[in-house]
């Protein structure tokens, strides 16, 4: 169930949402747009990889040391792609436009983005997700979230 509402999120919800900003707005104004590719881009990556835990639960055979280099490569290139977000924050203010009714747009727009950075750190650094009781336990008793899983087993070397 975990894996196919990640999916659908990947690839239905997100550029469904995309879409749609697209269609009501110039193309100028696409702040939202590329914290929503960024977004994609990551929960893509999320999902691969609770797909490769469940192969593994299942005894199903996957190349660990292709996936390792899948992920690492990925959390090179998501920190190039956060590290551009103040470049075309920055560009499209200066080159833009922008009307007081764009506030909206604006707002959206930082807020993709901000979701975007944080689904990295979710994904790679610690989890940020508290889903169950132990998790909140864990995160009363230490002060701080949890590892993520995958910033486990890429610093183990292992799935």
């Amino acid at each position: 169930m975990v894996l196919s509402i990640g999916k659908f999120h990947a690839f239905i919800t997100f550029p469904l949402m995309t879409t749609y900003f697209l269609s009501l707005n110039p193309f100028i104004k696409s702040i939202f747009f590329n914290g929503m590719l960024l977004c994609i881009f990551i929960l893509y990556q999320g999902q691969r990889y609770w797909h490769l835990k469940l192969k593994r639960l299942e005894n199903k055979p996957f190349s660990q040391s292709e996936n390792l280099q899948f992920f690492k490569k990925r959390k090179r290139i998501n920190w190039l792609l956060i590290s551009g977000i103040p470049v075309v924050l920055i560009f499209q203010f200066l080159t833009v436009d922008w009307l007081s009714m764009d506030s909206e747009i604006i707002l959206w727009s930082v807020l993709a983005n901000l979701f975007a950075v944080l689904d990295h750190i979710n994904c790679y650094h610690r989890q940020l997700m508290v889903d169950n009781s132990e998790d909140l336990k864990y995160l009363i008793r230490n002060k701080r979230f949890k590892k993520a899983s995958l910033a486990k087993d890429l610093q183990e070397n292992r799935f």
